[in-house]
């Protein structure tokens, strides 16, 4: 039997209890819903880490933040890691990413691996093609936000589909296997829909669709004094955030059915399709905006669904179960009998986990103490973070202490309501850093400069 082909799309920031899948009350992810109908659905995938460069290296390596170090003591992938990519290719796949996300690129390592690479961002635009940017360009006004210079306000789903379907199209013309790779930015902030998307949830609203999202965008730009103040927006301003952050959510989610019936049409045999974010988003948990210090389910629980198009692997893992995105590659892995070494999820054709770890690098409070001496640093665990979750808890340690929190209020510490869990969770979790923390090698960094900057910057990842 021919090896699966292997179409694994991330959606960033995509929080699991605003879409469809994960019981939101807007019908923000239709197309996620009808995969994880007619495969499997998974509400519960508890991200690797909070954020892109992390979440994006444990998905690619299948090791642990604070093995690889990416992002915990360096943001470079170190050469001695061997990634998910290079496993595929070794095997006689055609391996292929498309990012647009500079922190999935060629300045991080994370290009490593796939035979064809392209990191889409204004500097790298043209890259796409004049037949491509010409369809953008014709569909500017409803696929985005108009004839506007402002870079932030363009929404880039059209674009990458466009950019995938060639690809697609050149994969069906080979006779080898393929694992592609695509990592979209939306809805990661600042929430500006495209102009279609624009007034999709703001009949409620007294502001007008573009003051929404023209508040969105203001929020982002101001981010850090905003947090910084203790996020004091009033209730119409938190729903024009939600409006906004919806509305992408859904136009991506259309966007993402578009590539999938791409894929149907080809004629390349069994293609497994993995859908799921790389992390979640705050809305004022904590006093918290983004994806900023902490590791909540509002940060780390996003959705996954797992569809095999043209056949249908049997999972015992059901949309009950907590999962991991390394259990997903460790699956498709083995799908395609690869040996997946000793990356650290587990086959869900075999087994499922009794918890999942995510990790969090150190925190640097300067930018908020610049804005507001008096902001509360106290309330948060320094050092480097790892955290089990369970179906009932959250336990997390690093070298300046330890919290246990129960997941129906995670910003109470219950160790001392709870002693034996926290106890029990304590051992579990030494025992997991042994086995799969430890770091393999030593971190490195280097300075990020010229677009790649200039994109981290306009995502609010550099002040």
């Amino acid at each position: 039997m021919a090896p699966p082909n292997v179409v694994w799309i991330t959606l960033d920031s995509l929080r699991a209890d605003h879409t469809s899948l994960g019981g939101y009350e807007r019908d923000t992810t239709p197309t996620l819903s009808r995969l994880g109908e007619a495969g499997y659905g998974f509400p519960t995938c508890i991200a690797h880490s909070k954020a892109t460069l992390l979440s994006s290296g444990a998905i690619l390596t299948g090791y642990a933040p604070t093995r690889t170090t990416l992002g915990i003591e360096g943001n470079v992938l170190p050469d001695g890691i061997r990634t998910i990519p290079e496993r595929f290719s070794a095997a006689g796949y055609d391996t292929a990413c498309l990012s647009r996300n500079s922190y999935l690129s060629s300045a991080t390592g994370l290009d490593r691996g796939f035979d064809r690479f392209q990191w889409l961002a204004s500097s790298t635009i043209r890259q796409a093609g004049v037949r491509t940017l010409l369809t953008y360009l014709r569909n500017i006004r409803t696929h985005s936000a108009g004839l506007t210079l402002d870079t932030a306000k363009h929404a880039s789903p059209l674009l990458m589909n466009e950019t995938a379907k060639g690809w697609l199209d050149d994969f069906e013309r080979s006779d080898d296997p393929f694992f592609f790779y695509l990592h979209y930015n939306e809805p990661h902030r600042p929430y500006y829909p495209p102009n279609s998307y624009l007034a999709e949830y703001t009949e409620d609203l007294d502001m007008s669709p573009r003051e929404a999202a023209e508040f969105a965008l203001d929020v982002h730009n101001n981010l850090t004094e905003i947090i910084a103040n203790g996020c004091e927006l009033t209730g119409e301003e938190w729903a024009a955030l939600h409006a906004m952050y919806d509305a992408e959510i859904a136009y991506t989610d259309e966007m993402v059915g578009r590539l999938i019936e791409h894929v149907r049409s080809l004629d390349v045999g069994e293609t497994i399709v993995v859908v799921t974010g790389d992390h979640g988003e705050l809305f004022g948990e904590h006093g918290l905006l983004s994806h900023k210090i902490v590791l909540s389910d509002a940060v780390t629980r996003v959705p996954l669904v797992f569809r095999s198009l043209g056949g249908e692997p049997e999972l015992v893992a059901t949309g009950d179960d907590i999962v991991q995105h390394a259990d997903v590659m460790r699956t498709l892995m083995g799908l395609a009998g690869i040996d997946p070494g000793d990356t650290i999820g587990v086959d869900l054709r075999e087994t499922t986990r009794e918890f999942a770890v995510s990790q969090r690098p150190p925190l640097d409070f300067d930018p908020l103490l610049e804005e507001n001496p008096a902001f509360d640093t106290s309330r948060f665990l320094d050092g480097t973070v790892t955290a089990l979750r369970t179906d009932g808890y959250r336990y997390q340690k690093s070298e300046y202490g330890a919290e246990l929190f129960a997941l129906e209020d995670e910003e109470r510490d219950v160790s001392a309501d709870h002693p034996d869990a926290a106890a029990r969770l304590d051992g579990d979790l030494g025992e997991w850093l042994d086995a799969h923390g430890r770091p393999a090698v030593g971190g490195e960094t280097v300075e990020f400069s010229g677009s790649v900057q200039r994109q981290l910057e306009d995502l609010g990842y550099l002040d």
